[in-house]
């Protein structure tokens, strides 16, 4: 570090207390109806983050990362408070006038002027004697000029020295030369070609000589420290003199020996010319007097200089001696050469580059207002939210129709029920031939069931008392009525005028009807009673049989007497019956493997499906929604960008059913093959019938068992009646 070239780095702004609490919440309150105080957090968060970011912050990494968070902040509470009004005090760093602007505008300019301030303190600092170190420099001076090159194109009408467009264009100048100055060290360092050095250093010595002049206008009005100008008139005069030193180096290579000579002799003048100043510099140059120039810039530019001169006055008395011996070369005028070439090595990198690493983003941290979302961005939130629900209702609807078509095509062909059949050619045995069907042991069970808690006979039996009951007590009134109505009359024949109570039949006509009316319906409730008897007296024996374990024989018949006619083939002789079997295994072992590939296809279709809804579930735009709040017309673009994210899951879909798709018309194929090679002879046609004889059992056991459940209806409504 004794002689490493001095650097410049510039100077801090500071500032006061700001109160960001009490605008937010009022804010809070008027444009967004809602209650400040669920908002105290984040307030009392952004309050301590400018506290950190500003206030008593270093010059390294630390108060960098506080700095980047705290702006990226800003960027994020202007989208939401575009119109807010706080009072941002800030001193000029090099007048250190305070002025008060209420803009967030004025904010964020002044941090990003300590984000670059920051930037050059860490350039400045590094020991680039190390590659690393280099490396660092050479990068965050580059940062730095971004930043200020930033702060130029985007904030106008600035209210401070420091902030305007003179000032930051002459810093954005001084921190690429220097960062042009540490990419020179670096070549000089991996000993690239004199001809490539030579044109770095005239580049660095360009820039320095212009910065020389541009200064002159700053000088009167005592900006800028004057340790940086003469320092600048040094380095001007010493990169003119690596210049000359290394083209003077390329020119000797090349045969150029005079011309070589000449600009040695010019390189060890402007060399002395460099050191002298640098003498003069050191000599009166005080640390505390430039805080933001090293402690010993005087004693380090000094140095460098002195052993820059004596290496040029050794190349040029030896370039000299041996033009004298050797070459006696023509020394040209110096005027009369040709100007070394420039070549820019160091460019600003600009802000989105810097902030779109993902490490400085992991350091702004989840936006502190992410709760309060704006009305504009809810409203086109939720179109998003209904362009997410289209794209899940047409893959919902593809998948739907593909599982539909998967199995229509193999209900059509038969081949599930179908293979069954095949497999037990190829096995030798009826596989499930004395097996009762699924369904008919559902029906077994569920009548089963039902009968044993409350049997269709015991309901009869029921009702038929009920019946009766009612009958008896209809016919005990209706004699009743009668014997009183003959009492009424032999009383009136008895006793004449005498007896004044009025005809019964008068009295009770009511009671008659509605006895009446009781008849017919017990004697409609009967008919329907006997329908329903009827009904039951036709199934109630193969109901039984259901519920008996004959159920098993009935089947065990209804396959045939001997079942291994059934796997008869059209063959002559056992070999080829063998032979026959076994491309029949090869049909069925293929066909099995495609209907395990469907399967598989159904799962993935399935498992893709549930990912994309969950994908879709969990994705929120609202915070993209808010960085491009400013950007009118933006939408439709974001949103197509955005469900771009799920294209892998459709693309996935639609594999799944072209997949799919070529299964089936492999099962078709087969299953064509198949029934053309091994469905003929006397056992296709025997096993045809047993399948009829099977089918026609299971029918007349549902006819039993619908007829079983109309009785049971008929039934619970005539007792309930």
């Amino acid at each position: 570090m004794a002689h490493q070239s001095p650097m410049i780095s510039i100077p801090k702004k500071t500032t006061e207390e700001v109160d960001w609490t009490t605008p937010i919440r009022n804010l809070i309150a008027q444009s967004y109806g809602e209650s400040p105080e669920n908002y105290a957090t984040e307030c009392a968060s952004l309050q301590r983050c400018r506290q950190d970011a500003v206030r008593g912050a270093g010059s390294d990494i630390t108060a960098r990362d506080l700095l980047y968070k705290y702006f990226g902040q800003l960027e994020l509470l202007e989208l939401r408070f575009s119109e807010i009004k706080v009072n941002f005090p800030w001193h000029d760093a090099f007048t250190n006038k305070l002025i008060t602007q209420t803009s967030i505008a004025y904010e964020k300019a002044s941090i990003l002027f300590q984000i670059a301030v920051t930037h050059s303190a860490i350039a400045a600092s590094q020991s680039r004697s190390d590659p690393e170190g280099l490396k660092r420099s050479f990068y965050y001076f580059r940062t730095c000029a971004g930043m200020l090159t930033y702060i130029n194109e985007n904030f106008l009408h600035a209210p401070s020295t420091d902030l305007s467009r003179e000032v930051v264009k002459f810093l954005v100048n001084i921190i690429l030369v220097q960062a042009t100055e540490v990419f020179f060290e670096k070549c000089t360092d991996e000993k690239k070609s004199n001809a490539l050095v030579s044109k770095i250093a005239s580049q660095a010595a360009s820039m320095y000589t212009s910065l020389t002049e541009e200064v002159k206008e700053f000088m009167g009005k005592g900006i800028f420290d004057r340790n940086w100008v003469t320092l600048i008139q040094i380095k001007a005069k010493y990169f003119s003199s690596l210049t000359q030193y290394y083209r003077g180096q390329a020119d000797n290579a090349s045969g150029k020996h005079g011309e070589a000579l000449v600009r040695f002799i010019q390189a060890e003048t402007l060399a002395k010319e460099a050191n002298r100043a640098a003498s003069n510099f050191s000599s009166m140059f005080v640390s505390n007097m430039s805080p933001n120039l090293p402690a010993d810039a005087g004693t380090s530019i000094q140095d460098r200089t002195k052993a820059h001169l004596v290496i040029c006055t050794d190349k040029k008395n030896e370039a000299q001696r041996e033009n004298d011996l050797i070459y006696n070369a023509i020394l040209p005028a110096f005027e009369g050469l040709p100007l070394v070439e420039k070549t820019v090595v160091a460019t600003p990198i600009h802000i989105h580059e810097v902030y779109g690493a993902p490490d400085v983003q992991k350091t702004i941290g989840q936006d502190f207002f992410i709760r309060l979302v704006p009305l504009t961005v809810h409203e086109s939130a939720s179109v998003y939210s209904e362009e997410k629900a289209k794209l899940v209702r047409g893959e919902v609807e593809k998948a739907e129709g593909a599982e539909g078509e998967a199995r229509s095509a193999l209900d059509g062909l038969g081949v599930k029920e179908g293979l069954v059949r095949y497999k037990a050619m190829v096995e030798g045995e009826v596989v499930g031939g004395e097996e009762v069907p699924m369904e008919v042991r559902r029906w077994k069970e569920d009548i089963a069931l039902v009968e044993d808690r409350d049997g269709v006979d015991g309901l009869m039996q029921e009702l038929n008392k009920l019946k009766g009951n009612v009958q008896r007590d209809l016919e005990s009134i209706s004699r009743d009525l009668e014997i009183e109505s003959k009492d009424c009359e032999m009383m009136r024949v008895k006793y004449e005028h005498l007896w004044a109570q009025p005809p019964s039949a008068t009295l009770t006509k009511t009671l008659r009807q509605d006895l009446k009316s009781h008849l017919s319906a017990l004697e409609a409730a009967a008919v329907s009673d006997h329908q329903v008897t009827v009904l039951w007296d036709g199934v109630r024996g193969d109901i039984r049989l259901l519920l008996s374990p004959q159920v098993e024989q009935l089947f065990r018949e209804r396959g045939g007497s001997n079942p291994d006619h059934l796997l008869d083939l059209d063959v002559g002789n056992e070999a080829d019956d063998a032979k026959e079997r076994t491309k029949i295994a090869g049909y069925v072992e293929e066909i099995d493997e495609r209907l395990k590939r469907l399967n598989m296809i159904s799962r993935e279709r399935n498992e893709v499906l549930k990912d994309l809804k969950d994908k879709i579930q969990t994705d929120d735009v609202s915070h993209l929604l808010l960085l491009n709040r400013r950007n009118t017309g933006v939408e439709p673009t974001l949103f197509a960008a955005e469900l771009e994210k799920f294209r892998p899951y459709q693309q996935r879909l639609a594999s799944t059913v072209h997949h799919q798709e070529v299964a089936l018309q492999e099962v078709a194929a087969l299953w064509k093959a198949l029934k053309d090679h091994a469905g003929r002879g006397a056992g296709a046609r025997k096993w045809d019938e047993r399948e009829k004889k099977k089918k026609d059992t299971v029918r007349r056991f549902s006819r039993a068992r619908d007829s079983y459940m109309e009785v049971r209806d008929g039934l619970a409504a005539a007792v309930l009646y």
